[in-house]
């Protein structure tokens, strides 16, 4: 057992990214993590006793370069000894933040952290950063890279998921996100004064299988298909595709932030922590296949010492259809327990901040089940996952 414990978690509503603007689009990345620096110290926080802040983000450049963890801090009003920092794991850094933040207060190099994400993709669109491995033809030939989006179409092909279950699982995750209510960790997003959103965008109650089946793949005819079969002779090529627009994680902004500290600290705090962590994984499998999450989770329950059917909640990003339902059979998992109140095909998924707007969905689900521990595991480009095990205390 670690001594890196929860004492509050905040995120802000998911808003969607449209063209033209969407609705939390005039908010730059700074503004929206300092809101949820301002919501921890009304809530539980007082901030000089932080003694750092870490900010997950995917597309560290422009408005989300040069430390928006500092940026924020200062935004914020929060004392100018108040430190911060970016990590930066591709679609895991909001999750890695969190694992930092709690390495670091368990190591007792430090009491008391804020960790967490934000992304802002109507402001830093997605591959913005304009990095090497996507842009650089030798590069992306040496290593094989595809886009996210065919890895997710081979990983289905790979271990038999087919178009017509990719679509009844999306249809769920609308309808438990259309039917989930507004936790208590939700902040009202505003600006100047004015209410811009209070609760998650983009579910829909009129979902519908036929609905989804109407609609294109996405992803079939991509060109990286080329270097799939140089790297993987013999792999599955799905010739129509496999996923759409939506079994696709919705694009989205956001920002999530957990308040961690040692035991002791909720002398400083005033309050007792509501969680423990218990395991944490980093792991990386032969990319473009999308099975990380699977293997991080194994790690992370094997660290904390619980076996799958000890899970009362499962949160597991929707990086596309598939991989819920990769690790739901992998991991002989309830499906009832995994994504109880949905996930980013529905109400989107804003990179760098989804690993604490999970952490937040997994503590307010094991509450309401009156559960005790609870896995959050996300997958990234690259073969990358990551998972985290909670141990809920109140």
């Amino acid at each position: 057992m670690s001594d890196a414990f929860v004492y509050d978690v905040v995120r802000l509503p998911r808003g969607r990214v449209r063209r033209g603007g969407g609705t939390l689009a005039e908010v730059p990345p700074y503004e929206l993590f300092g809101q949820l620096l301002s919501a921890l110290e009304a809530r539980s926080c007082p901030p000089e006793v932080v003694d750092d802040i870490v900010v997950g983000v995917s597309t560290a450049v422009g408005e989300q370069g040069g430390n928006v963890a500092r940026a924020a801090a200062l935004w914020a009003g929060w004392p100018d000894s108040v430190p911060g920092g970016v990590v930066s794991r591709l679609c895991c850094s909001g999750l890695d933040a969190v694992e930092s933040g709690a390495a670091r207060v368990g190591a007792g190099m430090a009491e008391v952290v804020v960790a967490g994400g934000v992304e802002s993709m109507s402001r830093v669109p997605m591959l913005a950063d304009r990095p090497a491995i996507a842009e650089d033809n030798d590069l992306g030939e040496r290593t094989g890279f595809v886009t996210i989006g065919v890895s997710a179409d081979l990983t289905a092909a790979e271990y038999g998921f087919t178009r017509a279950q990719l679509d009844a699982y999306a249809v769920q995750s609308h309808r438990k996100a259309t039917a989930a209510g507004i936790p208590d960790s939700v902040i009202p997003v505003r600006k100047g004064g004015t209410l811009l959103l209070a609760s998650d965008e983009g579910a829909r109650a009129d979902a519908t299988g036929a609905a989804f089946a109407a609609l294109p793949t996405l992803f079939g005819s991509d060109p990286s298909w080329e270097r799939v079969a140089r790297r993987l002779p013999g792999a599955p090529h799905p010739v129509a595709g496999l996923h759409t627009l939506a079994t696709a994680p919705q694009l989205a902004d956001g920002a999530s932030a957990v308040l961690l500290g040692t035991h002791r600290a909720s002398r400083v705090l005033g309050r007792a922590p509501i969680a423990q962590i218990v395991g944490t994984a980093q792991t990386a499998v032969r990319s473009p296949l999308l099975t990380a999450p699977v293997s991080a989770a194994r790690v992370a329950l094997q660290r904390a010492g619980i076996t799958p059917g000890d899970l009362d909640v499962v949160e597991v990003n929707e990086s596309f259809a598939v991989t819920p339902l990769l690790l739901t059979r992998e991991l002989g998992l309830d499906p009832v327990r995994v994504n109880p109140s949905g996930g980013a095909l529905a109400v989107g998924h804003p990179l760098g901040a989804s690993g604490g707007i999970l952490i937040a969905q997994a503590l307010d689900a094991l509450r309401r089940a009156d559960g005790e521990h609870a896995l959050v595991t996300i997958p990234a480009a690259l073969g990358l996952g990551s998972a985290l095990v909670l141990r809920r205390m109140s």
